[in-house]
């Protein structure tokens, strides 16, 4: 029996055609759908004919129930779409209003948790997968979209094409990340796993690439299995990438480069948390000659 499919609504199909236009990420596309979706299914009736008091109830909604203020700004970015472009209605969002969240200091994996965690990896691939994260600084998105002509050995770096901001760049190869990618290559082949000129990390389907949320539960399974009881994520590989760089005093404009950073300001966090410059600092109170009273 034919599947049936639900057709697309003219509307839909109109802020689908203008983020094509505007070749958004099928990621970013499907995010701003569900945005309007969920707009929708609040207002119980067509989403162009709601008004700004609308959009703000419905924040407020969004706001009582619990929801994350990156969700929250991600929601109000999807409808901005809706409204500004595809319905050419830019009055109707000004009583909405993207939430500040204050940046907090990340929770950094010291060098010996790092060391844990990669031996805990299930596996070679998973253990190179995890060991790009943290060697190279990479993105789980840019580490599984990796395929295996990036590796450039001779010039000693790893190409990352589209990266987040559909940006090209190259990321530093060492010789100690290049042996884990070696190794897992040898036995990637063995098993028939890599295909030639196909991707660095396969999923099940060697077609495809390593879903992120497959190496989500990889790192997951590795910290737990290395008894790390910090609380962090696979993105925590790149801010320990960043910080122990920076405590082994490279250059921060280099780091940056590295990082895939746009501004310098974005970078610069991590010397909060770079604890070894903060011990090799001298303070102020120990070129003053202070003697105990009496």
């Amino acid at each position: 029996m034919a599947q049936s499919t639900k057709p697309i609504s003219p509307l839909r199909q109109r802020m689908l055609d203008d983020m094509r236009m505007r070749k958004l990420s099928p990621r970013t596309q499907t995010q701003y759908v569900r945005a309007v979706a969920n707009f929708t299914r609040f207002l119980a009736r067509s989403p162009d004919t709601a008004d700004a008091e609308d959009l703000r109830r419905f924040q407020l909604h969004l706001v009582e129930q619990g929801v994350s203020t990156t969700t929250i700004n991600a929601t109000i970015t999807g409808l901005k779409m809706f409204f500004d472009v595809t319905l050419d209605r830019p009055e109707v969002m000004k009583k909405m209003r993207h939430i500040y969240e204050p940046r907090k200091i990340p929770e950094i994996l010291s060098t010996e948790e790092v060391t844990r965690l990669l031996q805990a990896a299930g596996g070679l691939k998973y253990q190179a997968a995890l060991g790009v994260a943290y060697g190279a600084g990479l993105r789980a998105s840019e580490v599984v979209h990796l395929k295996v002509s990036d590796i450039d050995s001779e010039r000693m770096i790893l190409r990352v094409e589209q990266g987040k901001g559909k940006r090209d760049r190259h990321a530093m190869l060492s010789p100690g990340l290049l042996k884990i990618l070696r190794a897992w290559w040898r036995d990637g082949r063995a098993q028939h796993k890599l295909l030639p000129g196909g991707w660095l990390f396969p999923g099940q389907n060697p077609v495809d690439p390593l879903s992120t949320r497959q190496l989500n539960r990889a790192f997951h399974f590795a910290r737990n299995a290395a008894e790390i009881d910090k609380r962090v994520s696979l993105h925590s590989l790149r801010h320990a990438f960043a910080t122990h760089l920076l405590e082994k005093h490279e250059d921060i404009r280099i780091i940056q480069v590295l990082l895939g950073h746009k501004k310098l300001e974005n970078t610069a966090r991590y010397t909060q948390v770079a604890t070894n410059l903060l011990r090799e600092v001298r303070g102020p109170l120990e070129y003053l000659d202070i003697r105990p009273p009496g």
